[in-house]
C-alpha cells in the first residue's frame, strides 16, 4: 500500500482553475508598459488586474508624495556627477508623476534636513518600484507571466 492519499486536484472536483488571458500583441504590450510607466498602477488595469493596479498606484503614489512631503530633491537631467544622472534616472521613473513634479517646479530646492535626504530617497524608489510594475505588467501582457 502507498502512503500517499488521493488528493483532487480543483478541476476533478469540479472547480474552474482561474482564467488566464491571452497574450496581447506585441503593440498593445508596449502600450501597456508606456501606460504602466505614465500612471503608477495602468498597466496593470489594462491586463484587468483591478487589485494589484490599486495597490500599486496607491502605494507608488504614497511614496512619491512623502517624499515631497518631507522635502526631498526632485533630479533633473544633467551630465555632471554619476550619482546627480542615477537620481534622476530613478525620479524619471515615476513616469507622469515626475512630469508633473518638474511642471510645477516641485522638489526644486537644496537639501537642509536629514529628513529631505530620506524624502529624495522616497521619491527614487517610488520610480523604480514603478519602472519594475511597469515590466511586470508588460511581461503579464506579453504572456511570459501569469
Amino acid at each position: 500500500m502507498s502512503s500517499r492519499t488521493n488528493v483532487e486536484s480543483p478541476l476533478q472536483r469540479g472547480v474552474p482553475a482561474r482564467a488566464t488571458a491571452a497574450p496581447l500583441s506585441a503593440g498593445r504590450a508596449v502600450l501597456v508598459l508606456i501606460a504602466g510607466w505614465l500612471v503608477p498602477g495602468a498597466g496593470h488595469a489594462l491586463v484587468k488586474r483591478w487589485t494589484r493596479a490599486a495597490l500599486l498606484f496607491v502605494c507608488i503614489v504614497l511614496m512619491f508624495v512623502l517624499g515631497l512631503a518631507m522635502q526631498g530633491k526632485i533630479y533633473s537631467p544633467n551630465t555632471g556627477e554619476i550619482l546627480d544622472m542615477l537620481g534622476f534616472l530613478g525620479d524619471l521613473g515615476s513616469g507622469g508623476l515626475y512630469l508633473l513634479t518638474r511642471m510645477m517646479d516641485w522638489g526644486q530646492g537644496a537639501i537642509q534636513f536629514a529628513t529631505a535626504d530620506y524624502g529624495t530617497k522616497f521619491i527614487i524608489c517610488a520610480g523604480l518600484l514603478n519602472i519594475i510594475a511597469a515590466v511586470d505588467a508588460h511581461n503579464i501582457a506579453l504572456g511570459k507571466k501569469k
